[in-house]
């Protein structure tokens, strides 16, 4: 695997979790503003949201490595109407720039909440714009590992999962900073991160079912299909084999096992500690799983022809 192709998996990989956290963050925040007020929402998500901005440049920086020249990147945006990958670049910036812009509007508490609102819900959908471009992109008949509804599936479950995931560690990451630096509102916070966190293992749960499902009828399909069809699944239980078993582990581990522990743990004040450790390990090891199912994506395509 070359270098092109390492910085497109970091690229798809840190876009996809940036757009799954926009949408995590909004959720989370709506429902925390209608239970516990916008400023109690505000101090669960304003932190977290920092943390998008240096995500998103890392992303665009990754992406400049899979072009042959940087500096003509702008012209990839000239065919608009004919290109997926001309739309992936364009929601890519417009994407960037609406959660940047509300990032620094929202930290800064300049305009109104209404205009903050509208800003970031455009981001978000942006975002999905941005996701589906993606996967459509590698949506060619030349490539039966790539041209098929795996892959928007495959996709957005990435992103909403690793964005949910993302989040929950975000948030207990600025719990924990609370606790340390604030003393008034800290039990409201707990037991808004408590109650947040119930719903993102809900959440993870079923994106993991989702995974879990599509998986092997995407593998019978692809191995009842063309020659270079089968050829990618052999490549996948064989060669690469050991990443898609340490795949499975690593999503099945991370999201099923541990989403439970959360679920439990989040049912009771005093397990901030436990559920602190359970969100950041459940999110690396989900993170290392979508990272390897994104190798194979790249790593075992066959290509019908020449």
């Amino acid at each position: 695997m070359n270098i092109q192709e390492l910085a497109l998996i970091a690229f798809t990989i840190l876009v996809q979790m940036s757009v799954g956290a926009v949408w995590a963050l909004r959720v989370a925040h709506y429902f925390a503003a209608r239970k516990y007020g916008i400023e109690e929402a505000d101090r669960l998500s304003d932190r977290a949201l920092l943390a998008l901005v240096p995500v998103i440049a890392l992303a665009f920086v990754a992406s400049l490595f899979h072009l042959g020249d940087p500096f003509n990147a702008y012209r990839a945006v000239t065919n608009l109407g004919s290109s997926w990958l001309s739309r992936e670049i364009f929601f890519g910036v417009v994407f960037a720039g609406l959660a940047v812009v509300f990032a620094f509007l929202q930290w800064r508490k300049i305009g109104s909440f209404g205009l903050r609102n509208v800003i970031a819900w455009l981001a978000a959908l942006a975002g999905l714009v941005l996701v589906y471009s993606m996967s459509s992109v590698y949506m060619l008949p030349a490539q039966p590992a790539w041209n098929s509804l795996a892959t928007p599936i495959s996709f957005f479950t990435t992103t909403f999962l690793l964005g949910a995931l993302a989040m929950g560690a975000a948030f207990v990451a600025n719990y924990a900073y609370m606790q340390r630096k604030e003393t008034a509102g800290v039990e409201k916070q707990s037991a808004l991160l408590r109650e947040t966190l119930r719903w993102i293992a809900v959440a993870a749960v079923v994106l993991l079912g989702v995974e879990l499902v599509a998986l092997p009828l995407y593998l019978a399909t692809l191995a009842g299909g063309s020659a270079a069809g089968l050829a990618s699944v052999q490549l996948m239980i064989g060669s690469f084999g050991w990443a898609l078993a340490l795949r499975v582990i690593l999503a099945f581990v991370g999201t099923g096992v541990f989403a439970v522990f959360l679920y439990q743990n989040a049912m009771s004040a005093g397990q901030e500690k436990v559920l602190s450790n359970m969100a950041y390990i459940a999110f690396i090891m989900v993170l290392t799983a979508e990272v390897l199912g994104r190798f194979l994506f790249y790593a075992a395509h066959v290509r019908i022809g020449i």
